[in-house]
Formats: structure tokens, C-alpha cells, sequence
């Protein structure tokens, strides 16, 4: 499917694209002409409860980058456009922030579609590019100057539900069976394909494998078809709408297989978490950062206190957990690499990046082969212990509805086994 994006999408590079730009106020303290970054960004759509998270991690990393004094001597502007959670509008903007706005240096979207398709653009120009949160987007194009910041590690398809299964084979006795449900989009195909590879390697049986469209909005249907198959562990591949139906048509067909969950976008967000509140006990998931002192490092807290602070007036998360940092931590990778080559030359940062290590507040990075972390980052958690009611924000803020799975070194408790012991 990628192949065929790249014709469709550099044909499509001087199409619509969202006409309003979204630039700060002027930096104080440097001087010269300021650095000039342009992304797109989730805003509108589907999405853009995350890309609003993104977007003002990186806002914060320019007006502190500024206060530092800016990048080689320069202030730093950061320029971007909507691109409406869709693939259609990006080439547009890419074409037009480096044809037009003349950005020194670029930076990816936020999610695999949208990222996908600024790829032809970007080769195109032979600009460097660190994406976020993109799974196997270069898996096709193998461009030398790509990077993904979201920590999938070497093998990104299987990464998603690695530790899902993992935990799921640990219990006594060990599933037979398992059901495959994903969203017929780029993203959730990836990760289903992933899942299937860990599913055949765990010896488990496949009893029921289907995707939906993205237009589905009744997922009752789909849940009673799963649960007539009558599945051990059912892995789910979805984005945010689709979860949030997803959980609540399991829940009201009272659904009980021994394990549900995995790869499903949209459970880590605060707002989505609050709207489902106790259905969510028993699911088990993926995250990428969770407030465990462990996973603490040098500017975590600091980070976490601005964008808190100022989440309500900016209409975002409340916490930032899943994409706030994120959107910070990129930055800093691009920072980093900046300083480090001392050179605006995309050649010149790709070959940094490829051969230094990166400290951001979650952690230090490595990018390796296809630009995708040299070392898989996620994690796997299981929501428990959440009351019925209206939950608020602090509920959300702390580890005591969450128990980290895996990976081993960050495992903060076991597995509720089978799922309907944490209902």
C-alpha cells in the first residue's frame, strides 16, 4: 500500500492544504534570521485530541529553546499547518512549507497516514525527517534521512502487542485460541499484522480474524461476532473513536473473554479515559509512558508542570502522558542533533542522528536500522480498580488503576486473569 501512496501522494503535493499557518510570537535574545521548522499537525479529525497534546509539547521546547538562547547563535519559529487527521491535505503542506515558507528544517506528523504521506515530498527535497508516532513507515520507502520517535523499537508491527502476548502465554492454564479485530486503515493493519506474528509464535489458534471500516460507528455487531467464535484473547488493532465503541459494546453484550485488548490508540488519552471510566476495568493495552518514578528522567517533571499548567487554556489533555511528552521529546532529538553537527544540513543531521545518542525526558534514544529505535520502549498495562461514577482528572494521575505488564524491568504487578476478575 505504501508503494502505491508514493505516486498517489506526489501527485497529489501541490493539492488543497489548510490555508491558515500557526506561528508564535516573535523569540527574544537571539539574533539573525530565526530557524525556520514546519510540520503538520493533527488539529482537527479524529486525531487531534493527541496532535493538540503534540503541539503544545512543542511549543513549549520553542519558547525554552529560545530562552536558552535559540539553535547555532539563531531563535527558532516553529511554523505548521492542520492536516485535519488526514493523508490528502499533507503533501500539499509539505510542498508549501518548503516551497513557499522556506523552513530551514522539517518535522513529521503525528500518526502513520498523515506521516506516510509527507514521505514523497520530503524524499522529493531530500529533507531529513523525524516523525512521531508512525509504525513501519519506512518499512517501504528505507529513505536514509527518515526517523521515528515512538518506541517500537527495531521491529515496529510486532512491537504494539509483543508484551500482550507475552503476559497472555504466562498464565496458568495457557489460552488456546485468539480473535483478530482491526480497523481497515494503515495503522491498525500494521499492528494486526504484528499481533498475528506474535500469536503464531505463542502456538495460538485463530478462531475468528476480521477488519472493519473506518466508518464503523455500532461495534455491537462486530463484538457478538468475536464473542460467538468464543476466543481465549481477543487482540484489538483500533483507532480512538473505534476503542471507545469498541469497550463500550463489549461491556453492554457483557463480553468476557480471558484477556481483550492491545494495540488500541485512544485509551491512553485523559478525556477518552474519563469518558469510559470503569469499562475500561480488566482491558490490558499498550502505553508508551506511564508516571512511574522509573520512567522519571531529567526534565520529566519540570515538563509535565508546564504543559499541566497550561493545558486547560490551551483546550488540551489535561496531563499530556501520551503525546505531550512525546511531542516535547522529538524536539529534543532534533535539538540535540542540531547543536551536535552544528550544521542546518539535513545530510549532516541524518548522519549525526544515525550515530549518537539522544537524552530526552523519556529517556535516552538510539535510532537504528529504517530510523526506528534500536531498543523497543513500550509497554503493556492493565486498567483496574476504577470506580464507577465520573472520574477526574487525578484519578488518571498516578499508577493506582494501571499496573505495568511488561517489559520486566518496568513490571509494577501482574496480570487480573482471566479479564472478568478486574470487572
Amino acid at each position: 500500500m505504501l508503494r502505491s501512496l508514493k505516486l498517489k501522494f506526489l501527485a497529489a503535493a501541490a493539492g488543497a492544504f489548510a490555508l491558515t499557518a500557526y506561528q508564535p510570537a516573535p523569540a527574544n535574545a537571539q539574533s539573525g534570521e530565526p530557524i525556520k521548522i514546519g510540520f503538520s499537525m493533527a488539529l482537527t479529525g479524529p486525531l487531534s485530541p493527541n496532535g493538540k497534546q503534540a503541539l503544545l509539547g512543542l511549543q513549549i521546547w520553542e519558547e525554552q529553546v529560545n530562552k536558552k538562547g535559540g539553535l547555532l547563535g539563531r531563535p527558532v519559529k516553529l511554523i505548521w499547518y492542520d492536516d485535519q487527521s488526514q493523508s490528502a491535505p499533507v503533501p500539499g503542506i509539505y510542498t508549501k512549507l518548503l516551497d513557499v515558507d522556506k523552513v530551514d528544517l522539517v518535522l513529521g506528523p503525528y500518526a502513520t497516514v498523515p506521516a506516510a504521506a509527507a514521505m514523497p515530498v520530503v524524499m522529493q527535497k531530500n529533507k531529513m525527517m523525524i516523525i512521531l508516532f508512525g509504525l513501519g513507515v519506512n518499512m517501504e520507502f528505507k529513505y536514509d534521512k527518515f526517523f521515528a520517535m515512538i518506541p517500537s523499537g527495531p521491529d515496529p508491527k510486532p512491537s504494539f502487542t509483543t508484551g500482550f502476548f507475552e503476559v497472555a502465554m504466562q498464565q496458568n492454564p495457557k489460552p488456546q485460541t485468539v480473535a483478530f479485530i482491526a480497523a481497515d486503515q494503515e495503522f491498525s493493519k500494521n499492528a494486526c499484522d504484528g499481533a498475528k506474528e506474535n500469536a503464531q509464535k505463542a502456538g495460538l489458534r485463530t478462531v475468528y480474524d476480521r477488519a472493519y471500516p473506518p466508518t464503523t460507528t455500532d461495534f455491537t455487531p462486530v463484538m457478538r461476532g468475536i464473542a460467538a467464535a468464543n476466543p481465549d484473547v481477543v487482540a484489538v488493532c483500533s483507532y480512538p473513536l473505534d476503542s471507545v465503541g469498541i469497550v463500550k459494546a463489549a461491556n453492554e453484550i457483557n463480553f468476557k473473554p480471558k484477556m481483550i485488548g492491545g494495540a488500541m490508540v485512544g485509551l491512553q488519552a485523559t478525556g477518552i479515559k474519563s469518558q469510559l471510566g470503569s469499562l475500561l476495568n480488566g482491558w490490558t493495552n499498550y502505553e508508551t509512558w506511564v508516571p512511574d518514578k522509573k520512567m522519571y528522567f531529567e526534565g520529566t517533571e519540570e515538563f509535565f508542570k508546564t504543559y499541566q499548567a497550561r493545558a486547560q487554556a490551551a483546550g488540551v489533555d489535561a496531563l499530556g502522558y501520551y503525546l505531550g511528552g512525546w511531542g516535547y521529546a522529538y524536539a529534543q532529538v532534533l535539538e540535540q542533533a542540531v547543536q551536535g553537527a552544528k550544521t542546518l544540513n539535513d545530510a549532516q543531521l541524518s548522519d549525526y542522528i544515525k550515530k549518537n545518542k539522544f537524552k530526552t525526558i523519556h529517556g535516552e534514544i538510539e535510532f537504528g536500522a529504517n530510523g526506528e529505535w534500536k531498543k523497543s520502549g513500550m509497554l503493556q498495562v492493565q486498567y483496574h480498580s476504577i470506580k464507577q461514577g465520573a472520574p477526574t482528572v487525578e484519578t488518571w494521575r498516578g499508577m493506582d488503576y494501571q499496573t505495568v505488564l511488561t517489559p520486566g524491568g518496568l513490571k509494577t504487578g501482574n496480570l487480573v486473569y482471566p479479564y472478568e476478575k478486574a470487572k
